[in-house]
C-alpha cells in the first residue's frame, strides 16, 4: 500500500480539483457578488488553483527539512500577517469578522499561514524535544503557548471554526508525538468549554449554537443556511437533478460556492457523487497517514500527520456543517470550495506530503520499518 499511496493521493487530489471546478462552474454565476460577470469566480480561481499547483511543485522538489529548519521564519510571518488584519486599509472586514488582508483586487487569508506555521512549529517542537514529550513543560505548556500565540490573533478576528481546526490539529500532534494522555484530555475538555464560553460572549456565534439546538425557530436567519442545504439534499435525492439544474444556488442557498458547496454537489449531482466526494477524502487521510507513517524521521512523522490531520478536521467540519451535524463555522470545503489562500495551501501541504514519500523512498525498507515502530511507541 505504501509503495501506491503518493499515486492514489495525486489520483484523490486530481478528483477533487475536477469536481470542484465543474461545480465552481456551475454554482459562481448565480452569487451576490459576481460584478455581473458569470466567469468572475472561475478566472480568480484559475488564477489560484495555478498559484497552488506551483507550491505544491515546489513542495515536492524541496527537502521537507527544509521547513525544519525555517519554522520560526514562518511563524514570524505568520504572526505579521495575521496583525495586518487589524490595520486599517489592508485589514477587511467582512460579515463581521476581520479574516482577510488585501490590497487592490489580491486578498487572502493569513489564518491559512497561521494553519501551516503552527504544524511546522510543533513538528519542529516534538522532533527537538523527543525524550522530553512526556513532560509537562517541554511535552505540554510550552508548545501550548507559542500555537496559543497564532490562535489568540485569529479569535480575535472572530474566527472559531480556524481556532477549533489548529486546536484539534496540535491536539493530534500532541498524541502522536507521545504527550501526556491526562493533559490532553485536559486540554481536550478545556478547549471545548472556552470556545464554548467565548461563543456566548458573541452575539453571532451564540445565534448559531441556537440555530443548530432550534433549528426550525431560527429558519430565516441563523440558520439559513442549513435549512436550504437540508432542502437541497432531499432535492437531489440518489441521482441529483442534474448538472447546472440545482435551484437553492439560484440566491436561496448563500455562500453557494464556497462554505455550502457540498450541498449543491447533493442537489446537482446526487448522493451517489457525494460520497464520492466522502470516499476520496478517505483515500487522501488514508494515504496521508501511510506517508507520514512510514517518513524516515521523527519530524517527517510528525508534520506529515499535522498536514493530514488539517485537511481531514477541516472536511469533516465543513461536512458535518452542510448536513446539520454540527453548528456553522465557515471554513470551506478543502480543493472544491471557491476560496484561493485555501487551495493554495491545501495544494503546498499536498506537496509537502510528497516530498516525504519521495525522501523514505531514499531510505533502506528494513530501516524505516524500525524507526516507524519505534517513533509510534506510545508515552504514558
Amino acid at each position: 500500500m505504501h509503495r501506491k499511496s503518493a499515486h492514489f493521493l495525486f489520483l484523490a487530489v486530481l478528483g477533487m480539483l475536477v469536481i470542484g471546478i465543474v461545480m465552481l462552474f456551475s454554482t459562481s454565476a448565480f452569487a451576490r457578488d459576481a460584478h455581473g460577470d458569470v466567469y468572475f469566480f472561475i478566472k480568480r480561481q484559475a488564477i489560484w488553483l495555478g498559484i497552488g499547483l506551483t507550491a505544491c511543485i515546489a513542495a515536492t522538489l524541496v527537502d521537507y527539512h527544509f521547513w525544519q529548519r525555517t519554522w520560526w521564519l514562518w511563524f514570524v510571518v505568520a504572526l505579521g500577517t495575521l496583525a495586518l488584519c487589524f490595520v486599517p486599509h489592508l485589514g477587511m472586514r467582512i460579515n463581521g469578522s476581520r479574516r482577510w488582508v488585501g490590497a487592490g483586487p489580491i486578498t487572502f487569508q493569513p489564518s491559512e499561514i497561521a494553519k501551516i506555521a503552527a504544524v511546522f512549529f510543533l513538528a519542529w517542537w516534538f522532533a527537538r524535544f523527543e525524550k522530553r514529550s512526556a513532560n509537562l513543560i517541554y511535552g505540554f505548556a510550552v508548545p501550548l503557548i507559542f500555537v496559543a500565540l497564532v490562535v489568540s490573533l485569529i479569535i480575535t478576528e472572530v474566527d472559531l471554526g480556524t481556532t477549533a481546526l489548529i486546536g484539534a490539529t496540535t491536539f493530534v500532534i500532541m498524541f502522536v508525538a507521545g504527550t501526556n494522555s491526562i493533559l490532553l484530555g485536559t486540554l481536550s475538555a478545556g478547549g471545548l468549554v472556552g470556545l464554548l464560553c467565548v461563543a456566548s460572549w458573541m452575539p453571532e456565534r451564540m445565534s448559531r449554537l441556537l440555530a443548530f439546538m432550534h433549528p426550525e425557530n431560527y429558519k430565516q436567519d441563523a440558520g439559513l443556511q442549513q435549512m436550504q442545504a437540508l432542502i437541497a439534499w432531499g432535492s437531489g435525492g440518489m441521482e441529483g437533478l442534474g448538472l447546472g439544474n440545482g435551484r437553492q444556488k439560484m440566491l436561496y442557498l448563500p455562500y453557494a460556492h464556497t462554505d455550502f458547496i457540498f450541498p449543491m454537489i447533493g442537489e446537482e449531482l446526487g448522493l451517489r457523487v457525494s460520497l464520492l466526494v466522502i470516499f476520496l477524502f478517505i483515500v487522501i487521510i488514508v494515504c496521508g497517514m501511510m506517508i507520514a507513517l512510514h517518513a524516515k524521521d521523527r519530524f517527517g512523522l510528525l508534520l506529515g500527520c499535522g498536514l493530514v490531520s488539517l485537511l481531514a478536521l477541516q472536511a469533516a467540519l465543513n461536512i458535518g456543517v452542510t448536513t446539520s451535524l454540527l453548528p456553522n463555522k465557515g471554513l470551506p470545503l478543502p480543493f472544491i470550495s471557491y476560496g484561493g489562500s485555501n487551495l493554495a495551501a491545501c495544494l503546498f501541504g499536498i506537496g509537502i506530503l510528497l516530498n516525504i514519500y519521495r525522501q523514505a523512498k531514499l531510505e533502506p525498507e528494513s530501516k524505516t520499518r524500525v524507526a516507524m515502530q519505534a517513533r509510534v511507541t506510545p508515552r504514558i
